[in-house]
């Protein structure tokens, strides 16, 4: 038969009592530590890891120092939650895959190309590495983990040319350009906009040097076109050398991308800057998140990406007066850059009158306006 438990009651004694709570204070006072440090002793979530890759050096003053200044911002805004790390000088060729490549081997989970020609190498990348999220600065294409984004750069121009119209003594404006997209073909048609809507006369020149960055090219290209009758000069490329070229020969000229304001104080007129940092700011809060979707995103005036800044005190208050109603215009929407009628150099209407183009179209501009001297390259 199964022994039964004894009925006879224990009998503890104040020594037992002392003994048996010695022996059980160690086991409870460490249970209810152990309670009580548990949540204490959860890891923090490890940093998002960011990598930038750059088609110039930062110190080039103008695109990619924009970035730069841009991914600092980042930092100062999420802090430890997030550690960046950039390349700098990565060419528009089969180079820029390799260093993307390492960068994912490095743990990277949100990528930057930051400028056209990553856009193959993006698109091949992304496509065998699909935990990590990609973004490409001024491309067109997108996937299921790699989107574009881009800045109205083309608004900034415009501004730009409101001034020059009304500065220039020769009527010719000059522009050096870098690499014949549509991106920058914009930009120098906006740039001619705005000049003729103060001024009707103005012609605009432009010297190609195939180059973002190459500070000898352009000064060459600023020279050329200062030879050839421009007394204000703009720029479609990443350094401050046509700015210091105006300096030399005393004649105006604009900082692009950054203020380039100290790289030439006589000559500067103002500065066309592109902000990325509101965008760097919502792509990285969207990775950390988890609310990151592919998609899109051109942000100009009205988002805080652009702006014309550092206004010389040269230019008269007219004129910026009229910079100042053109930039609230496209802030609530009440004006349009690219509005009808526009012809282009051989006469044809391209907006007719009260017309405006939509993102379809200014994507598409391979041709110049009226008042564009030359034809813009092909290829």
């Amino acid at each position: 038969m199964p022994r039964r438990a004894s009925r006879r009651p224990i009998t503890v004694t104040r020594r037992r009592f002392a003994t048996l709570a010695a022996l059980c204070a160690p086991a409870t006072a460490g249970a209810l530590f152990l309670l009580s440090a548990a949540p204490h002793s959860r890891a923090a979530p490890a940093p998002l890891k960011i990598a930038f890759a750059y088609v110039g050096p930062v110190g080039d003053a103008g695109w990619t120092f924009a970035h730069d200044k841009a991914r600092k911002a980042v930092e100062a805004e999420f802090g430890a939650k997030v550690v960046t790390s950039f390349v700098e000088n990565v060419p528009e060729a089969a180079d820029a895959e390799r260093v993307l490549r390492d960068m994912v081997a490095q743990g990277n989970r949100l990528i930057f190309g930051t400028t056209f020609g990553y856009m193959v190498p993006m698109l091949k990348v992304a496509a065998e590495s699909k935990d990590v999220k990609f973004e490409h600065a001024t491309g067109y294409k997108t996937a299921a983990n790699l989107r574009t984004y881009d800045s109205r750069t083309y608004e900034g121009a415009y501004l730009a040319g409101v001034v020059a119209g009304g500065m220039t003594k020769s009527n010719v404006l000059g522009v050096v350009a870098s690499i014949p997209i549509p991106e920058v073909i914009r930009n120098i048609d906006s740039f001619t906009l705005g000049a003729q809507s103060v001024n009707p006369k103005i012609e605009t020149r432009v010297v190609w040097v195939n180059k973002w960055f190459d500070p000898p090219k352009e000064a060459e290209g600023a020279q050329a076109l200062l030879n050839d009758g421009a007394d204000v000069l703009m720029q479609n490329t990443d350094s401050s050398a046509v700015l210091q070229t105006a300096e030399k020969a005393g004649k105006y000229g604009f900082g692009w991308d950054s203020d380039m304001q100290k790289y030439g104080p006589k000559a500067h007129l103002g500065s066309a800057v592109i902000n990325w940092a509101p965008y760097y700011k919502k792509a990285v809060g969207d990775a950390l998140a988890g609310t990151w979707t592919t998609g899109q995103t051109w942000w100009g005036v009205k988002e805080g990406s652009i702006d014309l800044v550092s206004i010389s005190s040269k230019v008269p208050d007219a004129l910026k007066a009229k910079v100042d109603a053109v930039k609230k215009g496209l802030k609530d929407g009440t004006f349009a850059i690219w509005k009808g009628p526009v012809v282009d150099q051989g006469g044809k209407e391209l907006l007719k009158a009260g017309q405006t183009a939509d993102d379809k179209f200014l994507h598409g501009i391979n041709f110049y306006v009226k008042g564009v001297k030359g034809k813009p390259p092909k290829g």
